[in-house]
């Protein structure tokens, strides 16, 4: 059987087509666009003229002093400080065209959470925040839901004991790798040159959570799926990012950003608006560790997901099966290279998937709704992106305070799932409404497979 992996990513400035570790047979990859040269055009005219007949599905929104925002909004809800994160950016100089706020478009720290940003001459690295490459990945198999026993805690348990998940504090961090095994390692090996010359640049990186958290999920909304497509299908579906040295490469530029703004006596509306200019040195480094960090990421995902087809293979009295009919690796916050209305530009997705026309993506909804997997329309006006996700509706703490520990049971019912004080977080009602959200972009994407969730691993 042929795997088509669709690596909906920008791993580095040269391009490489790599094989999941899930399996080696015959690999048709797409690999995204890169962070650094020039490159060609991702929109053509004829696309452009196509989109320009069509009746518009957002709405515009102009600031004073800024360039226009397009939001995808229609029927969902965007709070008055996304509003503002959102006006703040379109102010900045070096704004390509109009941003453009997806569907799950909310508040966030640093940057508006679900926007696309396209720069010219500049990047702000809070835009692409510390969760550098955060993003998704899902595997179809060969089982069908019958196959899977009816008492799901053995698959859950499996799962949480083969990868990694959740932190505490101190040298005995649950979240991180005691030993790297093999397979770690290996992985390791094709990422340690690269970070050797970021570290050479920058030493204090080098004492980061880097090798010892490859493989490993994470916390917060961070989570691995055992889902169940119409056709009865079983897909593995997991979410996560470059972790600790992630954070710490975007911690540092966010502020070699802020330093470089009072050094020239630079004043933005928000600090976290703070910039790199294109051809300075801080820039240029940036852009190698955010790369580097990216590939991190997606390299993070495709060892996760190698271990939880081990992890469920080993159960005992689990049918044999194939992870290999279809695979989907896709960031969505990141930084690359693309050409935009005929302009080589920076595109900032900050929660935002690239929707190119064929693209393949995910967008997951929260703990006890459906997911989708989706094909990209190539939507010029968005810059070919879509959302990624539902997107919150309230804030950690204020889920806390309002949901109890019943109402994530009753919220998760028919999941088998942590259901305790400390993921009431990510309790559905925090978030918008799936279904609004997927209407609304509809010209975004199409779907291709609608998943619900019957096992869930949080961090």
């Amino acid at each position: 059987m042929t795997t088509t992996i669709a690596t909906n990513t920008t791993p580095a400035i040269t391009r490489t087509d790599e094989a999941v570790a899930v399996a080696a047979p015959e690999v048709v990859a797409d690999v995204g666009p890169d962070v650094g040269p020039d490159v060609g055009p991702d929109v053509g005219p004829d696309v452009v003229a196509v989109a320009q007949r069509l009746p518009l599905a957002y709405e515009v929104h102009q600031p004073e002093g800024g360039v226009p925002i397009k939001r995808w909004t229609r029927g969902v809800p965007i709070e008055d400080g996304a509003l503002r994160q959102l006006e703040n950016t379109a102010r900045m100089p070096f704004i390509h065209k109009w941003v453009a706020a997806m569907p799950d478009v909310h508040f966030g720290m640093g940057a508006t959470i679900g926007s696309v940003v396209a720069t010219k001459g500049a990047i702000i690295p809070a835009a692409v925040g510390v969760d550098i490459g955060c993003g998704m990945m899902a595997v179809k198999t060969t089982l069908k839901a019958s196959d899977l026993p009816d008492n799901l805690r053995a698959m859950r348990s499996a799962i949480e004991a083969a990868v990694p998940h959740g932190s505490s504090p101190g040298r005995n961090d649950r979240g991180s790798w005691k030993n790297l095994p093999d397979g770690v390692s290996e992985a390791w090996a094709t990422l340690q040159p690269g970070f050797a010359r970021i570290t050479d640049k920058t030493p204090r990186l080098k004492n980061t959570n880097n090798a010892v958290h490859l493989g490993t999920l994470g916390t917060g909304n961070h989570f691995i799926e055992v889902c169940i497509d119409g056709d009865q299908w079983v897909w593995f579906m997991l979410h996560s990012g470059s972790r600790g040295v992630g954070n710490a490469i975007g911690t540092y530029f966010i502020q070699k950003a802020k330093d470089e703004m009072r050094r020239w006596f630079i004043n933005l509306p928000d600090q976290n608006l703070a910039y790199l200019v294109e051809g300075s040195q801080h820039h240029d480094d940036y852009v190698e560790a955010v790369e580097w960090a990216q590939a991190f990421a997606q390299k993070n995902r495709e060892v996760m997901m190698a271990a939880v087809v081990q992890a469920i293979r080993s159960l005992d009295g689990m049918k044999p099966f194939e992870a290999t009919a279809l695979a989907v690796n896709c960031h969505h916050n990141y930084v690359a290279k693309e050409n935009h209305y005929g302009d080589n530009v920076f595109v900032t997705r900050k929660g935002a998937v690239r929707a190119r026309e064929g693209d393949l993506g995910i967008i997951p909804g929260s703990m006890g709704a459906k997911s989708f997997i989706v094909r990209g329309k190539g939507n010029p006006e968005s810059f070919c992106s879509c959302s990624h996700g539902a997107g919150r509706t309230m804030s950690r703490t204020a889920a806390k305070k309002r949901y109890t520990v019943a109402d994530q049971e009753r919220a998760t019912a028919g999941v088998e799932c942590r259901k305790d004080e400390g993921v009431i977080d990510e309790i559905p009602m925090a978030y918008k409404d799936i279904d609004a959200v997927m209407h609304a972009q509809r010209d975004l994407v199409e779907v291709v497979a609608t998943l619900r969730q019957v096992v869930c691993v949080k961090g």
